[in-house]
């Protein structure tokens, strides 16, 4: 029996370390020992702080969360760590897990992704972020040349940017209310503009800064006609927005992207295993270091959350280190 230590929300905007045994591998099962995880800021802050709406704590579950909403509760997604015991074919290997901030657990071989080579394991936390990125293009549907804005530069919008420069002949803008977004736009390789400077008339227009302000930007920047992909969640905060002036005249759209089920033009041929290892081959690329904030021990877990729900802007993807566990 091996003990672990893990991370729980123990109440609305508290948390604390707790240490809980972690059983053999069975069958078809591995047991992982955690290298890094990281922090999704913005759902991961909606937790800690208790604001998942009672109507979501079924549909917000994460794969392998322990405990429910509000609190105590285990929660996170952003798992990277070695096989140390188990299916034969993946010892030794490192994986992705859609697992909570713990340092050792087994999971079903299934449920873990081999991190390809190429990919080192810190920037291999943020397959769950590229995954979504993917399921955001999908819904959007991006076509050569188009004219992008991505309202909102942290983790998952620097994601959905980097990933839609890759479109011949795409121009892509990072938008954003943080002037130091700019160099991380710049390392991406796309343009960044500050909201009274963001582009307008788009073909594609990505929400993801989780603000009522960024959302109604994104229907000012959408050309007529345009649709707006909606992928911030907003949590138990109400949003207004103006659907009277020009909404109805330029037949606007916002249309919702979630990544808890395959985009409908990929549902019947591609499974969410599947889209999972894509993200993992798409951080290849090294740009996407660009995400990768400050790095912080497991100990000090309990303070890194609290701090960065208090705190908005700021650093993109908080690491956890655990290989002193």
């Amino acid at each position: 029996m091996v003990e672990a230590t893990a991370f729980w929300v123990e109440r609305p905007g508290a948390g604390a370390l707790r240490t809980q045994p972690v059983p053999a591998p069975g069958p078809d099962e591995v047991l992982v020992r955690t290298l890094f995880s990281g922090v999704s800021r913005g759902t991961e802050a909606t937790v800690f702080c208790g604001r998942v709406p009672e109507s979501e704590h079924e549909r917000m579950r994460a794969p392998f969360q322990e405990g429910g909403f509000p609190a105590p509760v285990k929660y996170g997604y952003l798992n990277v760590g070695v096989v140390e015991a188990g299916a034969p074919a993946l010892l030794g290997r490192t994986v992705f897990t859609l697992y909570p901030h713990q340092s050792a657990f087994v999971a079903p071989a299934a449920a873990v992704v081999p991190v390809p080579d190429g990919v080192p394991a810190r920037r291999a936390v943020l397959t769950g972020a590229v995954e979504t990125a993917v399921n955001i293009l999908w819904d959007a549907g991006p076509l050569l040349g188009d004219r992008i804005a991505v309202i909102g530069a942290g983790m998952i919008g620097c994601s959905v940017a980097r990933l839609a420069a890759g479109i011949p002949g795409a121009q892509v803008t990072l938008v954003d209310t943080d002037p130091g977004r700019l160099a991380v736009a710049a390392r991406l390789g796309v343009a960044f503009a500050q909201p009274s400077d963001a582009p307008r008339d788009r073909d594609v227009v990505v929400h993801t800064s989780g603000s009522e302000a960024g959302l109604r930007l994104a229907l000012e920047t959408a050309g007529d006609d345009g649709e707006v992909i909606e992928a911030s969640w907003f949590g138990d905060r109400p949003v207004s927005l103006p659907l009277g002036a020009d909404f109805h005249s330029r037949r606007l759209t916002i249309r919702a992207s979630q990544v808890g089920a395959v985009s409908a033009r990929r549902r019947d041929r591609t499974s969410t295993h599947d889209r999972l290892a894509l993200a993992a081959r798409l951080l290849r690329d090294p740009a996407f270091d660009a995400l990768l904030g400050g790095s912080s021990s497991w100990r000090e877990l309990p303070r890194v959350l609290e701090e960065l729900s208090a705190e908005p802007g700021g650093e993109l993807c908080r690491t956890i280190d655990w290989r002193d566990a």
